[in-house]
């Protein structure tokens, strides 16, 4: 089939179909370092895999533009379907083996950026070892700063369950991080936050 018979483009569909909102060009100029952030976190600081991640969605998205902003403001739609294809992707890739955590032997007094860069890299490592959806629910709340119902709402499960995986999840960083040698001050709480 020649390009000719393609059909137009989503940008031009919705102008066919009455539909206003943005393109998808200027949605994607506006919103794209906070979607590659958000896909950063979803898949613990992997560069590689969080562009591959948001490239993936941004061409779904672009091809069900028409209805996306049919359905009014088009970033939260796109953002949950970062986050379910975070998901899914952690679940179809074979999994990684395991890579031990190397702590910075500095002097874990020193108030610097070099403390707040272990801690974040620590919390990284231990996001890593978080199941996906925990690690959602964490990144969610967080770094989102979504209620536990938006949450529910936008993984599709309850209130209750988002309740317990962001417990489990923070349960399991804390026995991650009081594995080092480091006496807890408190700073992986605090750049989940970040």
């Amino acid at each position: 089939m020649s390009p000719d018979h393609a059909g137009p483009a989503p940008e031009d569909q919705a102008g066919v179909l009455g539909v206003t909102g943005p393109s998808f060009d200027e949605f994607v100029g506006a919103a794209s370092t906070r979607l590659l952030t958000l896909a950063l976190l979803l898949t613990s600081g992997h560069r590689a895999e969080a562009e591959d991640l948001l490239q993936d969605v941004l061409e779904r998205a672009y091809r069900r533009w028409p209805r996306i902003v049919r359905n009014g403001c088009p970033e939260p739609y796109v953002r949950k379907m970062l986050v379910n294809a975070a998901v899914d992707r952690r679940r179809r890739l074979r999994r990684r083996p395991e890579e031990p955590l190397i702590l910075d032997t500095a002097d874990p007094m020193a108030n610097d950026q070099a403390v707040q860069t272990a801690d974040r890299d620590l919390l990284l490592r231990a996001m890593a070892e978080l199941a996906p959806r925990q690690r959602a629910v964490l990144v969610l709340r967080y770094f989102e700063d979504l209620s536990e119902a938006q949450i529910a709402a936008m993984l599709g499960c309850s209130t209750g369950t988002v309740k317990s995986q962001a417990s489990r999840a923070l349960t399991r960083l804390r026995e991650i991080a009081g594995q080092s040698d480091e006496p807890d001050t408190g700073h992986q709480e605090d750049a989940v936050r970040a």
